[in-house]
């Protein structure tokens, strides 16, 4: 009889606790800014195409210099 007061006890302060963790703490609010989100970019891209070839082949792109 002891054991199934204890345990009802335990159940009940269980739920307290519970219901006290789930109470709101604070308010959030999320609302659209009145001035427009501005993002600036400053960016730099650089490309290099190195390329080395040997005497048969450059001489092939010699020849067809337009395609290159």
């Amino acid at each position: 009889m002891f054991g199934a007061k204890m345990r009802r006890a335990r159940i009940r302060f269980a739920t307290a606790i519970l219901s006290m963790a789930m109470l709101p703490i604070g308010c959030v609010n999320v609302a659209a800014p009145d001035k427009p989100i501005v993002i600036e970019l400053n960016i730099n891209i650089r490309q290099e195409v190195v390329y080395r070839v040997e005497g048969a082949v450059e001489n092939l792109i010699e020849e067809n210099a337009e395609i290159f």
